[in-house]
């Protein structure tokens, strides 16, 4: 299987459209509420498909349409629990039964290959999200017109070839694909959105290891505008305060500056080990610029029951006061080992116990990064006799991509996503016993605090080496009686007349 790096996708090489021989079997999903006159044309068009007709089956949610639909060529299946798209879309891939899941908007007109065309890059890669060329229409037959904010997405990235971790952003329930089992690694659709499911599912998928590929000829119409061409602003004003909580890649939809939110952008794991040193750990992530962190604590919490105990002679005693002390935290949670991956989060850094963050360290490797979109950024603490003590911050979509290969994780993100080795102090790591504690000022004051304290000294060596230069050209000679010109020239004069 290529592997691709990024989303560059342009590695891969599709057969073309009626040269190939297909195995995989795809359910189409059809979410539907009060349409069956728009049923009745887009079910028909999947009949006339050039993919296989024994490898389709088509299943429509009713998402509670009364009277219930009755669609010849589909299997019907009712919204069981809840209401709305995300409901709907959930429940027809839970009763789904191909390989490949395939979205489809009930007002969707197809072109006879548009099957073919997607269901030929999930035979080439098994993590493939392909999103349909999706012409809106006023009547049947017209050429349409993409949408505007689809089209500049498109050419600005070489059909989001170069559109790195924010491809997911085009990804739509009018028209896309991806392999069920992707899907369900990635946890399905939240059944409780009824707008913005399909964003915030593309989030998901993303975060799964997916490559998302916009096929110019997996052609479809879309009959009559979409709600955001007709509604935008109220549509963003409406999914913007949902997926600011679901989404932390939307940094402009978090600008408060301490609230906690449900997806941290970065998850922090410490292995427990003493009180203090952990704790230390712990609180320099909780108090630092980038303020959505989360921190998971590693250790046997299962040990730590209710029953009597000796209380300073306890041998548990070190947890226990931290599962004390954070218990009501709510950014603070307690796992038996360190998570494998911060998924839905972007990015998990490990952090060694007794060594701190500093105001600004989350941040600044974040951006690090961001800039050339790392997969792995490795920090070097301390070196010991057998190892070099490191934080590692992980980027959740790397990794996710690097399992879905064999050979070792850590080469393979290096070859998809690219990794570096960073040293501990250029991003103001400490430890325990050398950092200033986090409490008083706020951390951008903090932060800014620190970046002053470093302008001072790259100041003040300015100072030493100008001086060092002034005593240079004014030493006493024989051979040069006169000042050179300028500013340097009347500071010498002034020195030598006060001399």
């Amino acid at each position: 299987m290529t592997r691709v790096r990024h989303n560059d996708y342009g590695v891969l090489r599709p057969p073309a459209l009626g040269a190939w021989e297909p195995s995989l079997r795809v359910s189409v999903v059809i979410p539907a509420y009060d349409c069956a006159e728009a049923l009745e044309r887009t079910v028909p068009a999947l009949a006339r498909q050039t993919y296989p007709a024994e490898l389709v089956e088509i299943v429509v949610a009713d998402d509670g349409s009364e009277p219930p639909l009755r669609v010849p060529g589909a299997r019907v299946v009712r919204v069981a629990e809840g209401w709305g798209r995300g409901a709907a879309r959930q429940s027809g891939q839970l009763a789904a039964t191909g390989d490949v899941i395939h979205w489809l908007d009930s007002d969707m007109i197809l072109a006879e290959d548009h099957l073919e065309a997607h269901m030929r890059w999930h035979h080439l890669i098994d993590h493939a999200v392909v999103i349909g060329d999706t012409r809106f229409v006023r009547a049947p037959g017209e050429e349409g017109v993409q949408s505007e904010y689809t089209r500049k997405a498109l050419e600005s990235t070489r059909r989001l070839k170069d559109a790195g971790t924010s491809a997911y952003l085009q990804h739509t329930g009018a028209s896309s694909s991806v392999r069920a089992e992707l899907l369900r690694a990635a946890g399905g659709v939240d059944a409780s959105l009824n707008m913005a499911e399909d964003t915030e599912l593309g989030y998901r998928l993303a975060q799964a290891g997916a490559v998302f590929i916009a096929d110019a000829e997996a052609r479809g119409w879309h009959a009559g505008p979409s709600t955001v061409m007709v509604r935008e602003e109220e549509v963003h004003r409406h999914n913007w305060s949902y997926l600011g909580d679901l989404i932390p890649d939307l940094r402009w939809l978090r600008g408060h500056p301490r609230r906690t939110w449900l997806v941290p952008y970065v998850r922090v794991a410490v292995i427990a080990t003493t009180y203090e040193q952990t704790r230390a750990s712990v609180d320099s992530a909780l108090a630092g610029t980038l303020t959505d962190a989360a921190v998971t604590i590693a250790g046997p919490w299962g040990e730590l029951t209710g029953e009597r105990h000796a209380g300073l002679d306890d041998p548990l005693l070190d947890l226990r006061l931290l599962s004390h002390h954070y218990a009501h935290e709510p950014r603070v949670e307690f796992a038996r080992s360190v998570p494998g991956s911060a998924a839905p989060a972007p990015f998990l850094l490990t952090l060694p116990s007794g060594w701190v963050l500093g105001a600004d360290t989350l941040a600044k490797l974040v951006r690090h990064a961001e800039r050339d979109l790392l997969g792995l950024v490795c920090v070097a603490l301390a070196e010991e006799e057998s190892e070099v003590v490191a934080a590692r911050l992980e980027r959740t979509a790397a990794f996710a991509r690097a399992a879905l290969f064999p050979g070792g994780a850590d080469d393979l993100v290096d070859e998809m996503f690219g990794s570096e080795w960073v040293s501990g102090a250029e991003y103001d790591f400490a430890t325990a016993e050398e950092a200033e504690p986090p409490a008083g000022e706020p951390a951008k004051w903090r932060a800014l605090a620190g970046q002053r304290l470093g302008e001072v000294k790259e100041l003040r060596a300015e100072v030493e080496r100008l001086n060092a230069e002034i005593e240079r050209l004014t030493a006493p000679d024989d051979d040069a009686d006169e000042a050179p010109r300028g500013p340097l020239g009347a500071i010498m004069r002034q020195l030598r007349s006060a001399g």
